[in-house]
């Protein structure tokens, strides 16, 4: 299993791994009982564990740093019941953290992921981007062959119609003017 792969969704408790999405949502195969399901994106927000970041007091981190440095501490995990352990266990795990702004049940969610990322043996580590200039550069390109379809004769522009001349005022009063038909009442 990839730490890529893993999303967190809004309103469901754990991790699910990302099997497959779909226009109206995905189909995610939880961490804890491995069940898969699909989960509508009308109701649920998906949100993959590589984008999401923490607060410090200097630059914000990714939560894979976090995680890391649980990992490297090696201390008992806090009980997840305990409000003040856990903030305590981050003192000391992570001081770097700004607790101002990373409230306590966001430490929570943190504890009990690491715990079921650990049980479940994922390598913590992010995906490394490839920047996609350097391959283009270093792969020489073809010039794609665009036939040029045959140009059509012009068709040849009408000259304007000529404007009737107005007969003189005279000639029109002598044209009789049309009126209107009154309706018969049936």
């Amino acid at each position: 299993m990839e730490y890529s792969k893993l999303v967190a969704v809004t309103g469901l408790p754990g991790l699910f791994e990302l099997i497959s999405s779909k226009t109206d949502g995905a189909i995610v195969r939880s961490l804890d009982d491995k069940s898969s399901r699909f989960v509508s994106s009308r109701i649920h927000n998906f949100s993959h564990l590589e984008s999401i970041e923490v607060y410090t007091i200097r630059d914000n981190v990714n939560l894979v740093d976090v995680l890391k440095a649980m990992d490297a501490a090696g201390a008992e995990l806090p009980s997840d019941k305990d409000a003040a352990a856990i903030k305590k266990y981050f003192e000391t795990v992570y001081p770097d953290m700004d607790f101002e702004r990373v409230y306590a049940s966001d430490m929570k969610k943190m504890v009990k992921w690491f715990s079921q990322l650990k049980k479940n043996n994922v390598e913590l580590k992010i995906t490394e981007v490839v920047e996609e200039e350097e391959e283009v550069a270093a792969e020489p390109v073809a010039a794609p062959v665009v036939e040029e379809a045959p140009a059509k004769p012009a068709k040849a522009k009408k000259a304007p119609a000529k404007k009737k001349e107005e007969a003189p005022a005279e000639e029109k009063a002598e044209t009789p003017k049309k009126t209107a038909r009154k309706k018969k009442a049936e």
